[in-house]
């Protein structure tokens, strides 16, 4: 349980830095501040995902309350709009608990309310339970929906072709603003609904300001309800894409909380990180067409190849999800086209985008890592070792950008003009802020790791072919990459070597770009290394000394002149900033494997890397709560940035802290 008292609640700047997330396994979304201040476009009661896991819909932003104690109103609702906070709710929330779910307790004048959120499992639906307690005076609470049915990056503003009608009927009420939307159908046990159709206007966003985007919004509001608490304790609102009873309610909430309470007890760690990133790691995993899939972050991330392949050893292996890890697995390897996994599944129709020359690398990866678990060799062998195969003839005989296998040295070589393909790609426009064309050292890294992968499965399934390929392969790569990667004047790796492919004198016409970058750690971290001993341990000291924070890995030295120590303003800033120093937390889990590889596992190792991981305990109660950021400031004090629950965040500290034994 994460719970802040009035001394947090009260206070906007603090509360407003602090978010809850619910997520219905279908890429919709529950979100807000522990105020429900909404600071972000994305802050909405039901966001829900039409076309799963995307076509998400904002539909219900808000619930604006107001108390009502004899001829007194007491608006417990929290905006802020030009020049000012309006209503102060906040004064009256004494306590804010995620107990498994967002749960407000507000005191008014004699009176204490009690506000539940929660969303259903598997639909397009959010419940709010309101409960009275106490011995407090007799009382009405007043609810007013603000819609605003748009896509979720969009904003909406007031307009004369909005429907305002309101089909009401026993205990429930309709709304369908616009044609070609669905319809919002709301479940309640209000004694009075009151139509309204007014627009309430210039709704400010703090974050989207901060990021340099468009802050401010209308919103709708069709009706009101009423509910009297005179010889009644609770009131229930059902909001949903699907028609409801308000009746169901209870047992939603109770079938939620068994839920939940199953996930955290099937951890039997007991460890407090461990359990507690168990409890959000389900909350990545989406529907995708029949089968699971991984959506990489929230609010604003879809389905991304990489990101799922990283992340699913820590969402689903390690947790005990192998079915889940199969059908997820399933999914990306019929989307495999050109030996290429793709890198994004846009919302809506559109095609799926390839431009990851890793995706495929760590689908390598991902499958060792379920085999390793499961021992699940038959399925390997049936459903997915085709695709393997697939993807290295391709990457020999070169696919889309440019990729290919160099047949001088055996190592991968990727890139052309105008396109990003490792981890590290932001781009503003046509300017692509970290191209790293040519050979960047974790493909090397990876494709290597393939490449004994395939080795060990074509080995196993009696495929000589493919076993001497790869073989051959590996022992070409690892015998160029030392002399070609490694830099004796820092102790570590070149970040990527750029090559003239026309020229076959590699060594003496490369051009080695010297940046001390986190990459270099996949080189020692993968289960098949290239690295001796010793290189290795030289690595981990560089990286350590100059890239290792609290929160992760910075993505280049502080020593840089490239430097950027802060994430923020507008898109350029922020992009160019994204890779050029930002601390990524997902880093931190191939650098505690790669620190046990180096250092052994003694008791000194093992406590040291748990003071690693303290300040990860302490974020789970800032920014999401219970959630690890997507980044971090490069310097300190490393303000949380970005998305405020990242998929292989999560994963990659789960993953670590279970395999490594860390409980």
């Amino acid at each position: 349980m994460i719970r802040f008292g009035p001394d947090t609640c009260t206070n906007v700047d603090q509360a407003s830095e602090r978010e809850w997330l619910e997520t219905n396994g279908l890429g919709g979304f529950a979100s807000s501040t522990i105020i429900n201040l909404n600071t972000r476009r994305y802050h909405r009661l039901l966001m829900a995902a039409t076309k799963p896991p995307g076509g998400r819909l904002l539909l219900l932003a808000k619930l604006e309350e107001t108390l009502v104690i004899g001829d007194r109103r007491y608006e417990l609702a929290v905006n802020r709009h030009p020049g000012v906070i309006h209503p102060h709710g906040h004064e009256y929330l004494k306590e804010f608990r995620l107990d498994p779910f967002p749960i407000f307790t507000y005191e008014v004048a004699g009176a204490q309310v009690e506000k539940r959120v929660f969303m259903l499992y598997g639909e397009n639906t959010t419940i709010v339970e309101y409960k009275l307690g106490g011995d407090g005076p007799e009382c009405v609470l007043e609810v007013r929906p603000l819609i605003a049915f748009r896509d979720f990056h969009d904003l909406t503003h007031a307009n004369g072709a909005i429907n305002s009608t309101v089909e009401t009927r026993p205990g429930a009420a309709s709304v369908t603003p616009y044609p070609g939307l669905p319809a919002l159908h709301f479940a309640h046990d209000a004694e009075e609904l009151n139509e309204t159709g007014e627009w309430y206007y210039f709704f400010e966003y703090d974050a989207e300001r901060e990021r340099g985007l468009d802050y401010q919004e209308d919103l709708f509001n069709p009706f009101a309800m009423h509910f009297h608490f005179s010889g009644r304790e609770t009131g229930t609102i059902i909001a949903s894409t699907e028609l409801h009873n308000v009746a169901e309610g209870p047992e939603f909430r109770r079938s939620e909380i068994e839920s939940r309470s199953r996930t955290v007890a099937e951890v039997l760690t007991g460890n407090a990180l461990a359990e507690a990133l168990e409890l959000v790691s389900g909350q990545f995993l989406v529907k995708s067409n029949e089968r699971k899939s991984i959506i990489a972050g929230y609010h604003w991330f879809g389905v991304w190849g990489r990101d799922a392949m990283i992340s699913l050893p820590g969402l689903t292996l390690v947790t005990g999800r192998w079915d889940i890890a199969r059908d997820i697995l399933l999914e990306f390897a019929r989307t495999i086209n050109q030996g290429m996994l793709p890198n994004r599944f846009p919302e809506g129709d559109e095609p799926a985008e390839y431009n990851t020359v890793d995706g495929s690398l760590w689908f390598f990866e991902a499958i060792r890592a379920l085999a390793q678990h499961t021992a699940d060799y038959t399925f390997v062998q049936n459903q997915i070792y085709p695709a393997l195969r697939d993807i290295i003839d391709w990457y020999v005989r070169g696919t889309r950008y440019g990729i290919q296998v160099d047949a001088r040295d055996g190592m991968l070589r990727c890139g052309e003009p105008g396109v990003q393909l490792t981890w590290m790609d932001a781009k503003v426009g046509d300017w692509v802020m970290t191209p790293r064309t040519g050979k960047p050292v974790e493909v090397q890294a990876l494709w290597y790791n393939a490449l004994r992968i395939m080795e060990d499965f074509a080995h196993r399934f009696g495929d000589g072919a493919a076993e001497t390929q790869a073989a051959t392969l590996a022992k070409q790569s690892r015998a160029a990459f030392t002399s070609s990667f490694w830099n004796q004047e820092a102790g570590c790796l070149y970040d990527v070597i750029s090559t003239d492919l026309i020229n076959t004198d590699l060594i003496n016409n490369a051009e080695r770009d010297a940046s001390i970058r986190p990459n270099q750690i996949l080189a020692v971290s993968l289960g098949h290394s290239m690295l001796s001993e010793e290189h290795a341990r030289q690595i981990m000291d560089v990286v350590e000394r100059q890239l290792l924070t609290p929160y992760g890995l910075r993505t280049l030295s502080p020593h840089d002149p490239r430097y950027r120590s802060r994430y923020e303003g507008d898109i350029g800033s922020r992009d160019s900033a994204y890779h050029q120093g930002t601390v990524w937390p997902w880093l931190m889990g191939p650098f505690i494997t790669a620190y046990f590889k180096v250092n052994g596992r003694t008791e000194d190792v093992r406590q040291r890397v748990q003071q690693w991981l303290n300040p990860f305990r302490d974020h789970l109660g800032n920014a999401g709560l219970g959630q690890i950021s997507e980044i971090f400031d490069g310097d300190p004090p490393h303000k949380p940035r970005g998305c405020i629950a990242q998929a292989w965040s999560v994963a990659e500290l789960l993953r670590v802290v279970v395999e490594e034994h860390l409980l």
